[in-house]
């Protein structure tokens, strides 16, 4: 049979990077990930793989982000029993990772059904829990950059350095008989180039096919260097204390996190920077820094630059969850990082529930935000927001810098690509939402590769890696319509819309117009298909339509993640 690659995530949109490459011997995935961003999106890790977990035979996994390593539990759970190779600093990252994943699943799932039990809904189960993520790290297998493993049958892979986070690596994968090998490239994420924390991106030249990411394809970033990464972070942290209110910063756990305590600590010890307490509220990150005090040693600096990164005087590391409740009795300047860096889990949303109604407090977002998330939507200057079901204004200063994104930008991305030439065959943009992967194409035509030759693949799109360029196969059933990942869906516009009542209902002239307003919503729903039926005068309750229910339970299982 002629080799199929099918791209089940990342496709359209940046997270959930799964593909799938198929020969008449084997099938491997490369990356496993979980879908982040709007709750149809987030759906899709609780459906059914779309292909037949058992007959998997290996994971190439390209780093530890849990948008790429986060369903490997749920893949084993399903039946998976095979190798997942990884380098030695991403096997020690997703223990910690995939572990902390297990257990906020169970405690937002116990939370979330003891609500559930009061609403008369049924109850729900994580997609794994700790336990779970502790049985499949023993399905890891080291693989050291550089160095060629047998993964399946006439399958062989080498990891090269993708300059991402620690750990990363882009992937060869050469399929078919020896002699014959068709060579393909996964990029995995790349990292930018020329950073103090992890080395620069490699790869070979002369591959066949190209599958690369394209999240910032379509945007150029002025800082270039760890100096002027730090200057534009002084300028931020003296405009915050100015304010004079707390500074909060979403974080991601791996790397994000360790690399601004460093610079955070230089600069306030250097006097860039106003001094002040800062506190570490992720106990992920927490135990992911001590990964990267044992293997973040940059051979090209001859030195380990994460070491500051441990408790001292001004930094506080807040493991237990009474420590991060402490925080709500300080006032006055003090830094909080805390995860996760879309602001769609984890501890970050209870600081943003307290401090984003507050004009003297700061949000400082570092990292991409996913369409859909919440994070996205105060990066786009929503003037209020949903959290946990509770309705907030937003009056803290809301303020981006992309200094420390791990991410190349559209330059670094194509000067990549460019390095990688000659390419044989196609190069297929995934991981970029459809902006990013249109304006890296448009880049890599203008750099001289053949505009024919490259494809933006949909999510659960399929190629025949015939000869030559890669052929798109007859399309199949996709979880979610066509280029539909990446967009806003009908939950967050039902939460838009339910605020932007509210604020019509507060201010309306008295009540005789609140009163209209309701009485013509309510007209326009009953007579809609499937809407609610009037009620008799004198009933009570209010009766509820089959998909208002399975509504209101997808939107309740959903926001507990």
């Amino acid at each position: 049979m002629t080799p199929i690659l099918s791209f089940h995530g990342a496709a359209g949109c940046v997270t959930g990077s799964c593909a799938r490459l198929q020969t008449q011997q084997a099938m491997i995935l490369i990356d496993c990930g979980m879908f982040q961003g709007s709750k149809s999106l987030k759906a899709l890790n609780y459906g059914e793989f779309p292909f037949d977990p058992r007959q998997v035979d290996a994971v190439l996994l390209t780093h530890a982000h849990v948008d790429h390593c986060g369903l490997l539990p749920k893949l084993m759970l399903a039946g998976f029993e095979g190798p997942i190779y990884a380098t030695a600093a991403t096997r020690d990252l997703c223990a910690v990772m995939l572990a902390d994943a297990g257990g906020i699943q169970e405690a937002e799932v116990a939370a979330l059904n003891r609500r559930n039990q009061r609403r008369g809904l049924a109850p729900v189960e994580p997609i794994y829990t700790a336990t779970d993520a502790a049985r499949v790290m023993k399905q890891f297998r080291k693989v050291k950059l550089g160095e060629r493993v047998e993964v399946a049958p006439e399958i062989s892979a080498v990891y090269w350095e993708a300059g991402h986070i620690l750990g990363s690596a882009s992937i060869e994968v050469a399929i078919g008989p020896a002699g014959a090998e068709k060579r393909l490239l996964f990029s995995g994420d790349l990292g930018s180039g020329g950073s103090d924390f992890v080395a620069d991106p490699q790869g070979p030249t002369g591959v066949d096919h190209l599958i690369m990411e394209s999240t910032y394809g379509d945007r150029e970033r002025a800082v270039s260097s760890g100096a002027m990464r730090r200057v534009a972070l002084a300028e931020e942290l003296k405009a915050a204390h100015a304010a004079g209110g707390p500074l909060l910063i979403p974080v991601f756990a791996l790397q994000r996190s360790q690399e601004l305590l460093v610079d955070l600590l230089q600069l306030m010890d250097e006097g860039g920077a106003p001094r002040g307490d800062i506190f570490l509220d992720s106990p992920l990150a927490i135990e992911a820094s001590e990964v990267f005090l044992e293997r973040g040693w940059n051979p090209a600096l001859q030195r380990n630059p994460f070491e500051p990164v441990r408790p001292s005087a001004n930094l506080r590391f807040l493991a237990k969850p009474w420590d991060s409740d402490g925080l709500e009795r300080l006032s006055g300047w003090h830094v909080i990082l805390a995860a996760s860096g879309m602001c769609d889990a984890g501890r970050v949303r209870k600081h943003l529930k307290r401090l984003l109604w507050r004009k003297e407090a700061t949000v400082l977002l570092s990292g991409f935000q996913a369409a859909g998330t919440l994070g996205r939507l105060l990066a786009d200057g929503a003037p209020r927001v949903s959290i946990q079901g509770d309705e907030v204004r937003v009056r803290a200063r809301v303020r981006k810098i992309e200094a420390y994104s791990a991410h190349a930008d559209a330059l670094g991305l194509t000067r990549w690509a460019r390095d990688r030439a000659p390419v044989a065959g196609s190069i297929l943009l995934a991981h970029g939402e459809p902006a990013a992967a249109q304006g890296l194409r448009d880049r890599l035509v203008a750099a001289g590769f053949d505009a024919d030759a490259i494809l933006i693949p949909d999510l659960d799109e399929a190629f025949d890696l015939t000869e030559g360029r890669v052929t798109p196969r007859q399309p199949s059933p996709a979880r979610l319509p066509p280029h539909t990942a990446a967009r806003l869906d009908w939950h967050n516009h039902r939460v838009a819309f339910q605020m932007a009542l509210n604020a019509a209902l507060q201010g309306a002239e008295d009540d005789k117009a609140r009163e209209a307003l309701l009485r013509r919503l309510r007209e326009v729903v009953e007579g809609q298909p499937g809407g609610a039926p009037a009620r008799p005068p004198g009933a009570r309750g209010s009766p509820h339509s089959p998909e208002l229910d399975s509504g209101q339970r997808s939107s309740s299982r959903d926001e507990a993640f």
